[in-house]
């Protein structure tokens, strides 16, 4: 391991050699440019010893398709993973730059939109901790999904350009690149199929490494950027004059990488997203079988050697894809072909939405990918032809649409969903069919979170505490953690974390004031629901609520009421208008309630914009309350849940997702139930008028509902929330009114345990203790047992 002396050396060289800059004129960029060249340096080593092993002992590798990676700021997460985030720490040290500093400056990756892209990136690193082989494949996106900003309480998007500055921490791959095509017509020549492409797309690799835990196996995330062909720029356009026309093709290419989730509201941003989507699967499954034939010939044992894990079903063209290559450009059997992609690939359900499931029309996948549809068209016969009238109920293509989630499912030997109950819906409700065909290919795999970079760099405090009091190595055991709770009945131990909690809070305090000018009062129970905005999320629950608190300080100011601070985090899509709606609600509340002397000392609202990794790892150490309040049956996991109990926050919510079993493990004494199940919310739902019914049953919520439409929090519009309210009268798809008297009395649970600090101190540890089953290491250990066949490499 190198000390603190060799990285001064080494930081210097790559200062000098890498970055062109002497010491005494260095800027924090010049640093942190050195910063990523040194760690990538110590990584290097494992790095091309893990892939040398792979190759060279056969090992069967995991190949994890994505939409979205996650990872959050690289640099001092892989100093803590190389066992070095204090070395290099004093490093700087003796060069008087403040590593603090240096690692504060570097972007967030803007990979991802949230909770998917998270796992993924958790799942990686896990894999890297277990020696698991593995590559991540995802898109680089040059400006991600968009930062947000607020103007005038409402969501404005802007790019994200986390490339200004480089990627220094990653290697660029000149020499692997796919082409991958699109359109033209397929015809039959000679006994066989021809596909004739219209366009070839460049897709260009570019390497990051991710590093397991203590250094000794490293993996790769393996993005692709989209180029043109050398073809593709019209010269004879460009030589009379028609500059941009001869570069369309060309500007085409190049969008492919540009955005993540461009809106699907019109016919070119769904046939930019499709293209993604292939352009996505058809170079990472070039590329697995690219390496697989680097040391195979028979490509019957692919399955023996690879697996591929589709997250989600944005990558469900692989299967298609895959077979498409081992038919057309290796001459596999059709049926053998599909046989091979079954046993190689896995599907990860991430969403009970219709809409998330993505169904592609017909006539878009006929002009984009016409050998696709053929052989989507083939599986869909073939699967009639095996099960006979037992299939009768199952279609891949319906209604003019391919459904992208059936496709998934007949494609996979395996299928999970994310949590015991998502698992049960997925079964019953979203796949009942296919379940029936082929019982057993569903399983479950709950979530999980890595614990280095959600206790180790988001809250070191906590975690110096959890080392000091049980010892080293729960950073891969997290088990261990329940060695802490004979703790929670220690005066002197629950003092202690009392601090690691302050510590916490005043930092987040600090990037409040020092970021967006925001004052966060200490003593005040932080109460925090951050996540991507969506109706079922229940933001508008959380909001409603926080309005009639404010009428009730407000009609009753001399109670005795506990300060909160509601915290708000999560960007909505950009054309998803509710959404948009909530999220100005929330701002106009706030603008509201915080100018307000009555009550400001006991109730504000804080929204921070652009919500990313970086904001979370400051704002959940420092929550005392986690709001996990989806509407019963919506959520497949979560994963927010586990990080807020892991950094000692209590949870309100609703029987949800991996709520369940987060409440089974810490107790239902510690932990804030309310709300219907989600058998009680399907029933609700048939009940006609159920939504006027629970609101003229709640007078808190009448009070809220006719504040808001009056205008109280929008007087120069009041008209603003008027089709909000409507929908929350007459329809109530999420059933927000339904759940909110409910919701109230459990916060009135809530402002009673944080009365009695030593009790929340003890219902926060055990909290804590008992979250050893959520790591994402014993995820990947279920996913390596039972999808991928993987032992670990050492």
């Amino acid at each position: 391991m190198s000390t603190a002396s060799d990285l001064t050396s080494v930081l210097l060289h790559h200062l000098r050699c890498s970055v062109g800059v002497e010491p005494a004129r260095a800027q924090l960029l010049d640093w942190r440019l050195a910063l990523a060249h040194t760690l990538r340096e110590q990584a290097t080593d494992s790095w091309l010893d893990s892939a040398r092993r792979t190759r060279e002992d056969g090992l069967k590798s995991v190949n994890y398709l994505s939409m979205e990676f996650l990872p959050g700021r690289l640099l001092e997460d892989a100093a803590i993973n190389l066992r070095l985030r204090d070395s290099v720490s004093a490093a700087f040290d003796d060069l008087g730059v403040s590593f603090a500093d240096v690692v504060a400056g570097e972007p967030d990756p803007a990979l991802g939109n949230g909770g998917l892209g998270r796992l993924a990136a958790c799942y990686l690193e896990s894999m890297a901790t277990l020696a698991c082989p593995a590559h991540g494949y995802g898109l680089r996106y040059e400006r991600g999904l968009f930062r947000q900003h607020f103007e005038d309480g409402r969501q404005v998007e802007r790019p994200d350009e986390w490339l200004t500055s480089g990627d220094p921490f990653s290697l660029s791959r000149p020499a692997t690149a796919y082409a991958v095509p699109f359109g033209g017509e397929v015809s039959d020549d000679d006994g066989g199929t021809a596909w004739r492409p219209e366009t070839r797309l460049v897709a260009a690799a570019h390497d990051t490494p991710v590093i397991g835990y203590g250094g000794g196996w490293v993996n790769t995330l393996r993005l692709w950027s989209a180029l043109p062909a050398a073809d593709l720029l019209d010269l004879d356009r460009f030589s009379a004059g028609d500059f941009f026309g001869a570069a369309e093709t060309e500007t085409w290419a190049r969008t492919l990488s540009r955005v993540l989730y461009p809106t699907d509201t019109t016919d070119l941003g769904r046939r930019l997203r499709l293209s993604q989507e292939h352009f996505l699967t058809s170079a990472s499954v070039q590329d697995v079988l690219h390496r697989f034939l680097e040391t195979q010939q028979d490509l019957r044992r692919l399955p023996e050697h690879a697996a591929i894990q589709m997250n989600d079903t944005h990558p469900a063209l692989a299967g298609p894809e895959l077979i498409r290559l081992l038919v057309d450009e290796h001459g596999v059997g059709f049926d053998t072909a599909a046989d091979l992609a079954v046993q190689v690939l896995g599907y990860t359900n991430h969403t009970l939405l219709p809409e998330a499931l993505e169904m592609w029309p017909v006539d878009l996948m006929r002009h984009l990918l016409p050998r696709h549809l053929q052989i989507i068209e083939r599986l869909d016969q073939r699967v009639h032809e095996v099960h006979g009238s037992a299939a009768d109920d199952v279609h891949l293509i319906e209604h003019g649409h391919v459904k992208m989630g059936e496709l998934a499912v007949v494609t996979s030997h395996r299928v999970n969903g994310v949590s015991a109950l998502h698992t049960d819906l997925v079964r019953r409700n979203l796949f009942p069919h296919l379940e029936a065909l082929t019982p057993g290919r569903i399983l479950n795999v709950t979530n999980g979170i890595t614990p280095r970079r959600w206790l180790a760099l988001a809250n070191p405090a906590l975690a110096d505490l959890v080392t000091e009091t049980i010892g080293p190595g729960w950073e891969t055991d997290l088990d261990r953690l329940r060695e802490l709770e004979p703790h929670a009945e220690d005066p002197n131990f629950l003092e202690a974390f009392g601090r690691t909690k302050h510590l916490a809070k005043h930092r987040l305090a600090t990037w409040l004031d020092e970021e967006h000018g925001i004052e966060l009062p200490l003593e005040a129970l932080l109460d925090v629901q951050v996540k991507r905005l969506h109706e079922y999320k229940r933001q508008l629950l959380n909001i409603l609520w926080t309005v009639s608190r404010w009428q009730r300080i407000k009609a009753d100011p001399g109670a005795d009421w506990v300060p909160r601070v509601k915290i708000f985090g999560g960007k909505a899509a950009p054309s998803y208008t509710a959404a948009k709606d909530i999220i100005r609600l929330i701002n106009d509340v706030g603008a509201v309630i915080n100018s307000d002397p009555e009550t400001r000392e006991r109730l504000r609202i804080i929204y921070p914009p652009n919500y990313n990794v970086t904001m979370a790892e400051k704002l959940i150490p420092a929550a005392d309350l986690s709001e996990q309040i989806s509407t019963a049956g919506m959520e497949a996991s979560g994963t927010g849940n586990m990080k807020f109990a892991l950094n000692g926050a209590l949870t309100i919510g609703t029987l949800d997702g991996a709520n369940v079993e987060i409440r089974e493990e810490v107790g239902a004494e510690n932990f804030f139930l309310f709300g219907l199940t989600a058998d009680e919310v399907l029933a609700r739902r048939e009940q006609p008028g159920h939504a006027r019914a629970a609101i003229e049953q709640s007078q808190p919520l009448q009070d809220v509902l006719q504040a808001i439409a009056e205008g109280t929090f929008s007087p120069e519009e009041p008209a603003r929330y008027s089709g909000l309210v409507d929908h929350l009268w007459n329809s109530d798809w999420f059933l927000v009114a339904s759940d909110f008297d409910a919701y109230n009395s459990s916060q009135e649970l809530v402002d009673m345990s944080y009365r009695d600090p030593l009790r929340w101190q003890r219902m926060a540890v055990t909290n804590v203790a008992r979250m050893g089953s959520f790591s994402s290491d014993r995820a990947v250990r279920h996913y390596m047992r039972e999808i991928w066949n993987v032992p670990p490499a050492q």
